[in-house]
């Protein structure tokens, strides 16, 4: 018996708590004789019998008794008010039913009406687990999957029970952005009010059932010592984008899907000084950036049934140029005129920073410069360097690969290098380009560059080593550091706290 229990603690690799929507919830990430690791999910409290009457013949009474309007449910303006009325409803319901129920016990029952009432049941625990990317479903047969931050892809305890509703599910999230997914139009492809990005399909275009993916929003984005501290980027690459940031020089992240190219380029845009206006232009809403800044967020917006309505990247991007920024952030580069507008604002003196899919700095060269890109080399020069963001699937962890430097006619340079033997980043070479970029418009000798970048350096570890890991908190640090650079680094160099 002993032998048993060892084995099954042995099992666990993880476990934690938190709250969805007032209800609390428990997880186990467990190791079994499987592929994948199993996700369980537990809401303690609440009976099986419990948990079926819930989500049947109360939820059909909760649905019946209260009188809302379909549109003033899908209205997202309306959403607390819609809620409110829910919860009321619920709560005299459920003293009806379970009379001898303490006010504790019935409002964690209330709210898990409301899920399976308003929302999408279940899914909606796993929406509010922080350490999950992704949640999955392939088909009514199969469990949903999740993506796990730590775990990779894991199996959940959780099943729906049938392929109705998970068109039910997809029916309502479209119906919430103005959209509809039926036989006629089997695909959806829509982001929610709170950012979450949401795919659907339906059979028979999905051979095995109807599927739903969902790819969460970060709530809690990464800073740039979040970074440094999960080893993403070393502290030496951080402390050259840093420089590379605070002294107006242009650069683009690239990576292959899921690299973390997003989450890199919003803890590079938290360097920015407060006292800079930002424009961010996106398909959707990905970048959270610290509170105090100067920032004006855009995002695409795709032409209604009638073909109207449409507002594309390129439109925002030429819309941008005349808001008077100091910097412009891209969400992706994807089409020629939209490479062409970016290098344009390089070129007229405009502090750029995007993303494009890329696997290292040579490939990002040559997309941006062949078809369909196709930009002119000679326009590569107002580019001053390439990050590339990697995902390496088999350990499950994110690197920076590659910083390389852009020479005129689009030659490029690599001076650091992700060595995965040791996991480590290697300097190749020295500063060449940037440098000379640095001199000509900072007026900084090499010794003062060597000496900034050490000073940057000591900087970052030191807001790591006291855990300023927060969008804010970093980006106060950092625009404080450019009103008063001596006070910050005296700072660091003693170990001292930081306070507002």
């Amino acid at each position: 018996m002993e032998k048993e229990k060892k084995i099954t603690r042995a099992s666990i690799l993880d476990s934690y708590a938190f709250e969805s929507s007032g209800i609390p919830v428990e997880i186990k990430i467990i190791k079994r004789d499987d592929f994948n690791p199993f996700y369980e999910i537990i809401i303690p409290g609440i009976a099986e019998y419990t948990r079926i009457i819930l989500e049947t013949t109360l939820r059909a009474e909760l649905i019946s008794e209260v009188k809302v309007d379909i549109s003033d449910i899908l209205d997202a303006k309306k959403a607390g008010e819609v809620r409110k009325k829910f919860f009321e409803v619920a709560l005299a319901i459920l003293d009806k039913n379970f009379p001898n129920l303490t006010e504790d016990k019935k409002r964690i029952l209330a709210s898990y009406l409301l899920q399976n009432a308003l929302g999408l049941g279940e899914i909606e625990t796993l929406l509010s687990d922080d350490k999950l990317e992704e949640v999955v479903i392939n088909n009514s047969r199969e469990p949903i999957w999740v993506y796990h931050k730590k775990y990779g892809w894991c199996k959940s305890n959780l099943t729906l029970k049938d392929e109705e509703t998970i068109f039910d599910y997809s029916s309502l999230i479209a119906r919430k952005v103005g959209r509809q997914i039926n036989i006629l139009t089997p695909l959806l492809d829509a982001h929610l009010p709170n950012g979450d990005r949401v795919n659907s399909t339906i059979s028979p275009i999905s051979n095995f059932g109807n599927t739903l993916t969902i790819r969460k929003f970060s709530r809690n984005p990464w800073s740039i010592t979040t970074l440094i501290k999960n080893k993403t980027v070393s502290p030496e690459v951080a402390a050259l984008i840093w420089i590379c940031v605070q002294n107006e020089l242009s650069l683009i992240i690239s990576g292959g899907t899921g690299s973390g190219k997003t989450s890199f380029l919003n803890s590079l845009v938290g360097l920015i000084p407060a006292s800079q206006r930002i424009i961010s232009i996106e398909d959707t809403r990905e970048l959270t950036l610290p509170s105090f800044l100067h920032w004006v967020p855009m995002v695409t917006r795709e032409p209604n049934p009638e073909g109207k309505g449409e507002v594309s990247m390129l439109d925002l991007m030429v819309n941008a140029l005349r808001m008077r920024p100091d910097r412009i952030i891209v969400g992706e580069i994807r089409r020629q005129r939209e490479a062409e507008i970016l290098f344009e604002a390089m070129h007229t003196g405009h502090s750029v920073y995007a993303s494009l899919h890329a696997d290292n700095v040579e490939q990002t060269v040559s997309r941006i410069t062949n078809p369909p890109i196709n930009i002119p080399k000679e326009m590569l020069d107002a580019l001053a360097g390439v990050i590339v963001t990697f995902r390496h699937r088999r350990f499950n962890i994110r690197r920076v690969l590659e910083f390389g430097e852009i020479h005129k006619n689009g030659d490029f340079r690599i001076i650091h290098r992700w060595d995965v033997k040791n996991d480590k980043v290697k300097q190749i070479v020295g500063l060449s380009r940037i440098a000379d970029l640095l001199s000509l418009y900072a007026g900084m000798s090499d010794n003062e560059i060597k000496e900034d970048l050490e000073k940057k350096t000591e900087i970052l570890n030191w807001m790591v080593a006291k855990d300023y890991t927060s969008v804010d908190q970093v980006g106060r640090i950092v625009s404080q550091y450019y009103l008063n650079e001596d006070d910050i680094y005296t700072r660091a160099s003693k170990n001292e706290e930081w306070t507002i």
